[in-house]
This record gives C-alpha cells, structure tokens and sequence, in this order.
C-alpha cells in the first residue's frame, strides 16, 4: 500500500487534489483508517490515476471524467463533443481577441451620414428562431441569419440576377402579421435582404421564389462595430448613432438595419425630417 505522499509523489498530483477526488468519488482511496483518516492506496490505482490526469488536461470537468471512467463504451463520444467546445471556445476567444485589438489600436467606431440611393432587393423571413439565451441566441441568430442569406444570392444568381451590395437584415415588422407573430415571440424575427440588379425578365423569374421590392432612398446615420454581434455591440452603435446631433431631423430606429459585412455588423439609420413628416400628415387630413 502507498500512503498518499508516496502516491502523490508517484502521480504528480498534489495531496490536496486527491483529497477532492476522494471527496467526488473519482478516485477513492483502498483504504481510510478510522481513527486518523490517513487514506492508503494500491500501486494498481496508479493507472486510474494518469487517466484521470490525461482527461482532465484536456480541460474536462471532474463530472465529465467520472462519467467517462463509469461508461467507458461513451467516453470517446464525451471526449468527442468536449474536444468540440473547446474548439468553439477557441474561436471565440480568438474573435475576442481581434475586437480587442482594433479596439485598443484607438480606432474606435465612429458615425458616418452619407446617402444611401434606391435599390431594388430581394427579401425572405429567417425561418428559425434561436432555442438558447444570451450569447447563444446570438450565435444561433448569426447562423440562421447567414444561411438565409447564402440561400438567397443563390436563388437570385439562378435567376439572372447580380448582387449589387452587401446584404442586410432587419426586424420582421413589415407587415401586420408580422408584427403579430414578433409581439408574440414566435417569430421570424429577422429578415434578410438583398440588394440585387436584374433585368425585367431575371425579375419576374425571381418573384416567384423570393419577395421583390424596392428599398426608397434616404439619408442614414450608420456605424460598423467589428467582429461578431452581441448584444452589447448592438447596445453600443444604438448609443453612438442616437448621440449624434439632428437638427430638424431624427433617427428613424423601427427601420434599423444591419449590414452583414466580413469583418462586422454595421448598423445603420434613416434620418427623417420631422417638418417634413408634420407637412405629410396635414396633407392626409385635407
């Protein structure tokens, strides 16, 4: 029998540690006398001991090695799906990583106005809904989002259609059952569109697999947050664009976009005047 010095020192596993294996039932000393609580083990439960080590260095939690040493025919598969978060981790601490970066560089996203011209699109709903919260919601909103998208330009393109721009999305509130099945939360809540050129024939052809329309000129306020959206980026260029300015005029936020650039998001704004649309509602009354 090894004492647990000897057979911390044989596994290179602190006292300490055994004990809180001990107490979770991973590895479970030979023996526990009574009187001192000195715990003993076997020279065999050293190769417990180094496949314990090996799985928890992959970053598995003590849970997720104790149920792989109890159903060893499913521990490949934990192993599969941990290695799989871990990767995701990566990417994200990796995407992290980058934002944090450009942000640091003094760089920091500022608001532009410019005028944005008429341009024929191409829309469809975001068929699904994400199931998680949080940042996971946003990752599934993202995935769901670009599918559609992708989806889409191929539909345009086998029609004859170019895409002219980058594509956006927008809240599926367009119409009034929309706008019910968005209050409601079963959504679509996205939709995509795509700005495209075609000739009338392409056109026709594309408006019976997608809906075809017309986005109106207009002058906006946008910003281009960097990297992959999240809530609190959303938060932010929402901040930046209603700080700026508008004499005369505001920010029309219900028709809110967002442009799904390469490197980020850019969220961008109709600016109204509101004499003009004081002027609009008088005429109606006439």
């Amino acid at each position: 029998m090894l004492s647990i010095s000897e057979f911390s020192e044989m596994c290179h596993l602190p006292a300490q540690t055994l004990r809180y294996y001990h107490r979770e039932e991973l590895l479970v000393p030979a023996e526990v006398d009574d009187r001192t609580g000195h715990r003993s083990y076997r020279f065999e439960q050293v190769e417990r001991a180094m496949l314990i080590t090996v799985l928890r260095g992959t970053g598995m939690s003590v849970s997720s090695v104790k149920q792989a040493l109890r159903e060893p025919e499913g521990a490949r598969e934990s192993l599969r799906q941990h290695i799989a978060a871990v990767r995701q981790q990566r990417q994200e601490q990796d995407a992290a990583i980058s934002d944090a970066q450009e942000f640091l560089r003094g760089a920091w996203p500022q608001v532009h106005q410019r005028h944005t011209p008429a341009v024929t699109v191409v829309s469809r709903l975001v068929p699904r809904r994400p199931t998680g919260t949080g940042r996971e919601a946003w990752v599934e909103d993202d995935l769901a989002v670009m599918e559609t998208v992708r989806n889409l330009v191929a539909v345009a393109e086998s029609c004859g259609a170019r895409v002219s721009g980058t594509a956006w999305r927008a809240l599926a509130d367009e119409t009034p059952e929309q706008k019910k099945a968005l209050l409601s939360g079963e959504g679509p809540w996205w939709v995509v569109k795509v700005p495209v050129t075609a000739d009338r024939r392409a056109l026709a052809t594309l408006a019976e697999k997608a809906e075809v329309g017309l986005f109106p000129a207009c002058d906006e306020l946008s910003i281009l947050i960097p990297g992959r959206p999240s809530m609190a980026k959303y938060g932010t260029a929402l901040s930046r664009l209603l700080r700026q300015p508008l004499h005369g005029s505001y920010l029309d936020v219900g028709r809110m976009r967002h442009l799904l650039h390469d490197d980020g998001v850019e969220t961008a704004a109709a600016i109204r005047s509101a004499a003009r649309d004081e002027a609009a509602k008088i005429a109606q009354t006439l």
